[in-house]
């Protein structure tokens, strides 16, 4: 019992440490796509914002909404 509390434990905390840096990095990745846009590199910054975005979509959705909070819903 102690043991599968544990994994669950970890598994959830890894979830949330990837979460957190998938979002903190594509939230960065949109933050320089938008000073790439302002100094007029706009292939770079189009680039940047759609790696953001996927990052961001991966982040929040992919591992926050399906993973994380459904772990948490079925504890």
């Amino acid at each position: 019992m102690a043991s599968e509390l544990l994994i669950e434990s970890f598994s959830l905390l890894l979830y949330t440490l990837v979460g957190a840096l998938l979002t903190a990095g594509g939230i960065a990745s949109e933050y320089a796509s938008a000073q790439h846009l302002g100094s007029g590199e706009a292939t770079v910054a189009l680039w940047l914002a759609a790696i953001g975005a996927i990052m961001l979509y991966a982040g929040v959705y992919g591992i926050g909404y399906q993973k994380l909070l459904a772990s948490i819903r079925s504890a």
